[in-house]
């Protein structure tokens, strides 16, 4: 068994963006075609009032192709360690080896998964905005997810010379927007008032709340904005009808009680679904944009990215003799 600490991840993933990107594109394409295996992911709730917003997620999935992988993400979702100084989500990765399905390395998973989400979603930036490449993007939700999605996004969309970032607390958003200037000098970086003007103001936004329930819509939007969803539960029913949906899996993504999941319950069906992200690349499927419907991607997270970009740390871990191996770690 091979264990890889979040340093040794940090490691393996420094400056590799672009690669990232390629490696989550291909695994969508696999995905499109068959190539995959990802049953629906698994949700731990508890009874307490005290953890109603607490949950842990199981995430299994078999990635084919050329370097095959199988395993399982478990990720925990703790909004209230945010709070307490804390990262609000921590997770694990399995990975079983394919010839007698031992486990065969134990791999840190919240870089894996904040770094395939947000590779994710500026891969759909990139591919949603391909007529109009936007300058600018409005961040609401100032966490690790966004951090890291304007990470990819100056990867992706090289000409993005701006970033405003909003959070409901104001004091988290200055000094999310201090982080990211010094971090990415290249953009000016500022906060926004309210969400109602961030979203009047840009072509781009990226949600990565931890709202439970949709809260907000795009009235205030130019015509041509592409969104972000990364959380899912954002917009409302009538804002997802409203608009050109495109998705990661349909299947998985009109779950839990997201706001696909809602709009599908509110219509009866998914016609409100234009096109998978796997289908666009494969070519496929195309998307037309409609002159006043927003594009909106909502992305569920699907856990064959996790299992392929773990995959590849570990791979790179092991040839450059980084984690620590338990060879006795089973009988």
């Amino acid at each position: 068994m091979l264990i890889l600490r979040r340093a040794d991840v940090e490691a393996v993933l420094a400056g590799r963006e672009k690669e990232i990107v390629d490696l989550v594109a291909d695994t969508y394409r696999l995905h499109d075609s068959g190539q995959s295996a990802v049953p629906h992911s698994i949700f731990l709730r508890f009874p307490e009032e005290a953890h109603s917003r607490d949950r842990i997620i199981g995430l299994p999935a078999y990635a084919g192709g050329p370097t095959p992988a199988a395993g399982m993400k478990w990720i925990a979702s703790f909004p209230g360690n945010v709070a307490r100084g804390r990262e609000r989500a921590s997770a694990s990765i399995v990975l079983n080896s394919l010839e007698d399905g031992r486990p065969a390395a134990l791999v840190e998973g919240a870089l894996v998964s904040a770094w395939r989400t947000a590779a994710s979603a500026a891969l759909a930036a990139r591919e949603l905005t391909t007529e109009a490449p936007p300058s600018a993007v409005g961040l609401i939700g100032c966490g690790v997810i966004n951090h890291e999605i304007l990470r990819f996004l100056t990867v992706t969309l090289p000409g993005l010379t701006e970033a405003v970032c909003f959070d409901a607390n104001p004091q988290r958003a200055a000094a999310f927007a201090d982080r990211c200037a010094a971090e990415f000098p290249a953009l000016r970086v500022t906060t926004a008032a309210t969400a109602f003007e961030l979203v009047g103001r840009h072509r781009l936004v990226s949600l990565a709340t931890t709202a439970a329930e949709p809260h907000m819509d795009l009235a205030a939007s130019p015509p041509d904005t592409t969104v972000l969803h990364v959380s899912l539960r954002d917009l409302t029913v009538p804002t997802i009808l409203a608009a050109t949906n495109v998705v990661d899996d349909a299947d998985h993504v009109c779950r839990e009680r997201t706001s696909l999941h809602l709009a599908e319950q509110s219509t009866g069906g998914r016609d409100f679904v234009t096109a998978s992200l796997g289908a666009l690349l494969r070519g496929t499927a195309t998307v037309t944009r409609d002159p006043y419907r927003p594009v909106v991607f909502s992305p569920f997270g699907l856990g064959v990215l996790d299992i392929a970009l773990a995959e590849f740390v570990r791979c790179t871990a092991a040839a450059a003799s980084l984690g620590v191996r338990v060879d006795d770690f089973l009988p």
